[in-house]
């Protein structure tokens, strides 16, 4: 009792004491009274002493008064309070209680929102916002008898009103304790005459008997940033992706909670108190997002946290409760049950929610359902059990139908366009007008109050509606009517919602005005769109006839079917008249060819096309030109075929009209042709670059059923559109040529090795010698070096290979390790085990035949005759060698191999370093296929040696350019020294858009192709880290789609004076949408949300189709390619296509192409008309099968990209070692943004990341600072590879905060393991036994985490968790915020007890350690996390310069007459 007195009056107790010994007397119990009595007693002096303290505040306010720091009429009101001497009477009877300390019995209260609707006119006043410095009961000595007294329960309050540093909170004060002492004098002073006291912040009235206050906050209560850390709740708060998208933050549940304003005073949060700012905090116990049980076990006690930004709901859950939530600046919360205090408040809150419930359920099954209709549903509903009400009236239903209205409204907003709104139906508008309803009011204000809260920026830039040209919207429309912003619709008007309720739009359409007769349901295109004239109102919002519409589109989409290309198919034969026109124009055999022939009265010649009628009759008629016409006994011709777009990637999305060619051709009767159809050739305009926006229609041509056009080459097994090739045959082929055969022909040639040069001096009775061979279109002469398969050849030196061997402990204590049995598989995650060799290097010293037995030599079988290169891992140093060494250096030898030429892989260069007129690091940076050896290795001696004469003599054979040149060594040193300077490829201006921090852009500037010029990025830190690298690019830190409208609109500059690249300014446009709504490592994901975010796509897809670059990308994680059963890959394609462009997509691994992290990206690559499109790169490096599956099925069909290397590479992988084995030591939470490197680079990568400029600070290398628990198990993580929360021991561990862990007990017997081989239990709570959970078995505070053996066998035993990287593995995929509870919960150091740092996770990404980063340090997680590796981009950023280069180097070339060649 003392501990409450000293607490509300803010005295030392010892004060009280000394006015009042008989307190101290009777707190140590030296009197002989009886509890009763002595609680009597206690409770009488201490309201004397409240009364002498008040007394003498009063004193001090008259003070207060003279010098003029308190007003008259403050002064005056609460003189009254002392004017007579009615004080102790009044207090016998103190907040209800009787002197025999019983509770008078209450009559029902009105809800706290009631209240909050009477004074809502009354504003609070402006104070000055003060930092409470409240404390709680638990923060005292131990609990009194009188601490359950309503009189006790004022803590908070008043110390937080004390602690206020100004007079009208010290008058508040005042007045306060005057109503604690005095409340039913309070009451007559104020009644009749003016409205009593209502708290400025939570607006209840100060003398409510309803008024409670909040009980206070456990000793153990944690602050929200210090809560959201505990690693109780860190399982399910990283998600996989980590917080990658602009609004995601961490989701937890809380239970027992109370919701308090600044004051203390208990409130309710729905009463539009968040809206209006009021800063609203609350306590509670937060659990895991996963854990649904209210109870408070297994809770983390949480203190003051907020001021909550917003408050929400997210549905029922499956259960009969709603989810409620809080937003807060730092986290989402989810509510549970609310603390006993705070029940009866809550209840008005689930009463209403669960009355929308009813609501709306009912009126998604009965949207015709009348007023009576719904009363009769509410009235014969049993509330569930567990709330606190217990039926339902139609004055419950009137009570809250402003609340259930605006549920309705977010509900229908919710929806899918094409679902009638709620709010509309006859029911609703009844309700709405009899309850008095205001639409739309409330809720601009709660959306006000959430997008603009007083400290969080959380809705403040999330992206609009995308921004759309005229032809990407008409692609998109169907798929993504709710996301876009269309205003350019044919007659101008603009999409709008109807309001539902006015009279104007409950009147039916009229069905005569322009707009009705242009509805589907009238009769008319529906091309429109718009409403009829007369129900336009200011709230117009839904269109009646889109579903109709909606619906007849899916109608009319093609019917896809599984089959292959069109020769595969069966064809059907008709009877025909068919006669030859004209006599033959050559004869060849039997073979008489004809120019011309009648079929059916239609005549038809060569070069024109026809249909052909397929054996089903469902399928559309087979397309094809005919190629050559001849009689042979029967009449025939030559079919060179088109692909319909239905039969390509793009599927259903396909234009019906549009064809494909397609490299595919067969001789067929004249018999199955069923008609002549005209297929015209779209070629691109002239102007194409400046047409961009322009296309106001989407159809190319009309559909008169006999009429088709084509404008791209089609490649069926890596979905790539290009332009066809010019070919033009020669006027003796013309009557039978097919550039299809022409280019199969080809393509079979090259696939066969060819040799060329006999060298006769060389001749053998068993060999023939040549000089030169061909395959592939890569010529290969003596002298050369090659590339082959690691079988092709093996070693004389036996290396030190990495041995294959369990990772797994025999001996293991198993009562101190009970979790170890888990790990049964010996497969590391993260380990190059299963990692291929690199290619083998030789150079070839002969080229030759075997001859036969006639003497002739066969060419079926040619033969390499090599000298092998050793790389540093082929010699005894093994591994270790290679770590040192620069990853292109080999060592010559003189063992030789002799392989078949078939199985060369392709050409490489290989220097003597000695030789270079360069530096080795100037020679490497040229490109990938340079290699260099200053010594040979001698495997029988195992030793280094000088290379020998011939070895260095080689070198410079011809590069195998041109037939028949470069003969002998002079002639190769001579094409050595003439060789030609590499072509300079100007850069392209680029505009880079959801830039990131750069990591795209960067690779593209290794690459030497791209100039950002421009860059969008709507988070600041990740704008500001752009701007930091690219200090020339301006950098648009706003919403592309208001970019791209002003650009539209013809702004030259945005609102903050930047400029705005214009149309021909942009020649390449790369950038990756962001992907929430479809990445595979999105845990927490929203159909609306899904669809919001993947608008961007078109918002992306827009930029292209105006500023119509030379070339496009588009990055994306790898379930884009899958995302709404391919539906947005094929809409993509089909926008490119459409557009005119040549486009393909593929999957690449960012750890084939030089970082240490398995990464899988999805490109969708593009080239303008004119230019050539890119190839994807050939992988660099070989990596983990398992992570190299790159191919994808759409519809059924498989698709690779051009990749021929697959899993092969050129290189060694990269490992954990070579990315940052270098880096200094650091601990748990390091902040020191910028420290000594303290040693040299080790690796090849490590030098090649630091750069050649010599950088003597390292920057970023900052790692999270994880709580004590968290720590403590990191530290006692084994450093043995593939060591996660398995191998944690179960003891008891002293933390660093000075408490103590405790050993996981293990309670259960566990049906699918057993027992250990000790016989101790595995089970660690009652579901193991196959019964259901109990909360009681809950245990926390324990070194091995509760959680994770309790689900551990239903998750592949959580494999991964607080798992060590491997120092010769690789990184998972690097996310923006590691957690070691997190999926990807491999991010602890090797070594170090600590999760990664920043700067090694950039690493990871290949970002060169000069690159910086924004932001604190998960800010910097999550610029790295989100980010495209820059060696990947810089692989792709090579191709696409090959091709500017080749295009170049065409030009300049005379055109050179193709020779065409017939077909047989």
């Amino acid at each position: 009792m003392f501990i409450a007195c000293r607490v509300i009056l803010m005295c030392n107790v010892n004060d009280v004491y000394v006015h009042f010994p008989r307190l101290q007397v009777l707190d140590e119990g030296g009197d002989s009274l009886s509890d009763e009595e002595c609680v009597k007693e206690k409770l009488r002096l201490l309201q004397e002493f409240l009364l002498t303290d008040t007394q003498d505040q009063l004193k001090i306010l008259e003070d207060k008064l003279k010098s003029s720091e308190l007003s008259t009429v403050s002064y005056a009101a609460l003189s009254v309070l002392l004017s007579t001497d009615e004080g102790v009477e009044q207090n016998r009877h103190l907040n209800g209680f009787s002197e025999n300390g019983s509770h008078k019995d209450e009559g029902e209260q009105e809800g706290a929102m009631d209240t909050q609707e009477e004074g809502d006119a009354i504003k609070s006043p402006s104070a000055p916002k003060g930092r409470g410095g409240r404390r709680s009961k638990a923060d005292s000595e131990p609990k009194s008898e009188l601490q359950g007294f309503t009189a006790f329960d004022y803590t908070p309050y008043v110390t937080t009103a004390a602690s206020l540093h100004c007079v009208q909170d010290a008058e508040y004060l005042v007045f306060y304790k005057w109503c604690i002492l005095f409340p039913h004098r309070i009451s007559s002073q104020y009644q009749g005459h003016t409205p009593p006291p209502k708290c400025p912040d939570c607006r209840q009235y100060l003398d409510d008997s309803d008024l409670k206050f909040f009980q206070g906050d456990p000793d153990d209560a944690l602050d929200e940033p210090e809560m959201l850390t505990d690693e109780r709740l860190s399982l399910f708060d990283a998600n996989e992706d980590g917080f990658e998208s602009y609004e995601d933050l961490p989701q937890h549940k809380i239970t027992n909670f109370s919701v308090y304003d600044k004051r203390g005073h208990l409130c309710p949060f729905d009463s539009g108190l968040i809206e209006k700012n009021v800063e609203l905090y609350f306590s509670c116990a937060v659990k895991p997002i996963y854990d649904d049980n209210p109870c408070m076990d297994g809770g983390v006690p949480a203190k003051k946290l907020g001021p909550i930004n917003a408050w929400w709901i997210t549905g029922f859950d499956g259960g009969e409760k709603a989810l409620i939530g809080f937003t807060t600046a730092f986290a989402d919360y989810i509510l549970m049950d609310p603390s006993e205090e705070y029940s009866p408040i809550f209840a008005l809150m689930q009463e209403k929610i669960y009355m929308s419930k009813i609501v709306v359920e009912f009126l998604q099954k009965n949207q015709d359902a009348t007023y009576e209709d719904l009363l009769n549903k509410i009235e014969t509903t049993v509330p569930p059990a567990g709330l606190n009400f217990n039926r339902f009236t139609e004055d419950t239903l009137l009570r809250h139908a402003q609340f259930v209205v605006e549920q309705m409204e977010s509900y229908d907003e919710a929806g899918d366009s094409d679902e009638q709104p709620i709010i509309i139906t006859p029911c609703m508008r009844d309700l709405i007008k009899l309850a008095g309803v205001t639409l739309g009011k409330r809720r601009a204000a709660r959306r006000q109050a959430i997008r603009h809260p007083t400290k969080i920026e959380k809705d403040n830039k999330g992206p609009t509606k995308a921004t759309t040209t005229k032809l990407v919207y008409l692609i998109f429309d169907t798929f993504f009517s709710d996301q876009i912003d269309q205003n350019n619709k044919d007659g101008g008007g603009v999409k709008r919602h109807r309001c539902g309720v006015c009279e104007v739009c409950q009147a039916p359409d009229c069905g005569k005005c322009s707009a009705c007769k242009d509805m589907i349901k009238f009769g008319g295109s529906g091309r429109s769109k718009q409403a009829c004239q007369k129900r336009r109102c200011p709230n117009l919002a839904v269109k009646e006839a889109e579903d109709d519409e909606n619906m007849d589109e899916e109608e009319v989409l093609p019917v896809k079917e599984t089959k292959k290309m069109s020769q595969a198919k069966k064809k059907k034969q008709t009877k025909n008249k068919i006669s030859w026109v004209g006599e033959p124009i050559k004869t060849d055999g039997r073979k008489e060819y004809y120019m011309k022939v009648c079929v059916e009265n239609e005549i038809v010649e060569v070069g024109d096309c026809v249909s052909v009628s397929p054996a089903d009759p469902s399928h559309p008629l087979y397309l094809a030109r005919i190629t050559a016409l001849w009689e042979d006994g029967e009449k025939m011709f030559h079919a060179h075929w088109f692909c319909r777009g239905t039969d390509t990637v793009l599927g259903e999305s396909s234009d019906p009209l549009e064809l494909f060619l397609v490299d595919e051709c067969e001789d067929m009767q004249l018999s199955f042709v069923h008609g002549k159809v005209n297929v015209l050739y779209k070629a691109p305009s002239e102007n194409w670059f400046m047409e961009g926006g322009m296309d106001d229609d989407i159809k190319v041509i009309e559909d008169d059923g006999k009429s088709f056009f084509y404008q791209l080459l089609y490649d069926g097994d890596c979905a790539r559109f290009e332009s066809p090739p010019k070919v033009t045959p020669s006027e003796d082929s013309k009557y039978k040529f097919c550039a299809s055969c022409v280019r199969n022909k080809e393509r079979g040639v090259q696939e066969v090795p060819s040799v060329y040069e006999p060298l006769e001096d060389e001749e053998s009775d068993s060999k023939v010698f040549y000089g030169l061979a061909t395959l592939k279109g890569e010529q290969y002469r003596v002298g050369d070096s090659v590339y082959l398969p690691p079988e092709a050849f093996n070693f004389g030196a036996k290396a030190v290979s990495p041995v294959k061997r369990s990772h797994r402990k025999d001996c293991v204590d198993e009562d101190l390790h009970p979790e170890y049995y888990r790990k049964s598989s010996d497969y590391i995650k993260g380990s190059n085990l299963d990692a291929p060799q690199p290619f083998r290097v030789g150079r070839i010293k002969e080229i030759f035949c075997n001859r036969r037995c006639d003497g002739k030599p066969d060419r079926m079988e040619i033969k390499l005759r090599l000298y092998k290169f050793y790389r540093p891992e082929n010699t005894h140093k093994g591994p270790k060698g290679a770590y040192h060494s620069d990853i292109n250096q080999l060592y010559w030898s003189d063992e030789e191999a002799t392989v078949n030429m078939a199985e060369v892989l392709g050409r490489c260069q290989v220097e003597y370093a000695e030789d270079l007129v360069e530096s080795v690091q100037d020679y490497s940076s040229k490109g990938p296929d340079r290699f260099y050896f200053l010594e040979a290795y001698n495997a029988k001696t195992r030793s280094f040696e000088d290379p020998p004469n011939h070895a260095r003599s080689a070198v410079h054979k011809g590069k195998g350019k041109g037939k028949g040149k470069g003969k002998g060594k002079a002639a190769s040193q001579e094409s050595q020294d003439q060789e030609p300077q590499e072509t300079t490829v100007p850069k392209l201006r680029t505009l880079d858009v959801f830039s990131g921090c750069g990591g795209l852009s960067e690779g593209f500037h290794q690459a030497g192709i791209s100039e950002t010029n421009w860059a969008i990025e709507m988070w600041d830190p990740a704008a500001q880290a752009f701007r930091l690298n690219n200090p020339g690019t301006t950098v648009f830190t706003e919403d592309c789609n208001v970019l791209l409208k002003l650009v539209m609109s013809g702004e030259k500059t945005n609102s903050l004076g930047q400029k705005l690249p214009q149309k021909g300014d942009v020649e390449m446009l790369c950038g990756g949408p962001p992907c929430q709504g479809f990445s595979g490592m999105n845990r927490f994901n929203s159909r609306t949300y899904s669809k919001f975010k993947n608008s961007l796509v078109v918002s992306y897809l827009s930029y292209c189709d105006y500023y119509r670059p030379k070339f496009f990308l588009l990055e994306n994680v790898r379930n884009f390619v899958s995302f709404k059963r391919s539906m947005v890959l094929k809409l993509t394609l089909r926008c490119l296509v459409r557009m005119g462009y040549q486009c393909t997509f593929g999957v690449l691994q960012a750890g084939q192409y030089g970082v240490a992290q398995t990464r899988r990206r999805a490109i969708i690559l593009a080239a303008a008309p004119g230019e050539k499109l890119p190839r994807f790169p050939e992988p660099l490096h070989v990596f983990a099968p398992r992570a190299c599956s790159l191919s994808v099925v759409v519809d059924e069909k498989r698709y690779v990209s051009n990749v021929t290397r697959g899993n092969g590479g050129i290189y060694r992988t990269i490992t954990v070692r070579d990315t940052m084995s270098d880096l200094p030591e650091i601990r748990n939470g390091a902040a020191a943004l910028e420290i000594s490197y303290n040693g040299e680079p080790q690796s090849w990568f490590q030098r090649h990341i630091r750069g050649s400029q010599y950088q003597p600070i390292l920057r970023d290398h900052i790692c999270k600072d994880m709580s004590a628990l968290v720590a403590a198990r990191m530290r006692h993580i084994p450093l043995a590879p593939g060591s996660d929360w398995r191998d944690l021991p179960n003891i008891e561990v002293r933390l660093r905060d000075g408490t103590t862990t405790k050993k996981l007990r293990y309670t259960h017997s566990d049906k699918k393991n057993g027992r250990s081989g000790t016989g101790a239990l595995r089970g660690v709570c009652s579901c193991a036994e196959g019964k259901p959970c109990d909360p009681a078995d809950r245990q926390f505070n324990t070194l091995i985490p509760w959680c994770l053996p309790h689900t551990g066998n239903r998750h592949n035993h959580w494999a991964g968790l607080y798992g060590r990287l491997e120092w010769d593995g690789f990184f998972s995929t690097t996310v923006t915020n590691p957690e070691p509870m997190g999926k990807q919960g491999r991010v602890l150091h090797p070594e170090q007890h600590r999760v990664v740092s920043v700067r090694e996770c950039a690493r990871s990404q290949g970002f060169p350690d000069t690159y910086r980063f924004f932001g604190n340090v998960l800010d910097k997680h999550r610029q790295v996390g989100n980010a495209v590796p820059p060696p990947l981009s810089k692989a792709i950023g090579l191709e696409i310069k090959k091709c500017v280069q080749g295009k170049m180097e065409n030009a300049t070339e005379p055109v050179k007459q193709e020779k065409m060649e017939a077909c047989n």
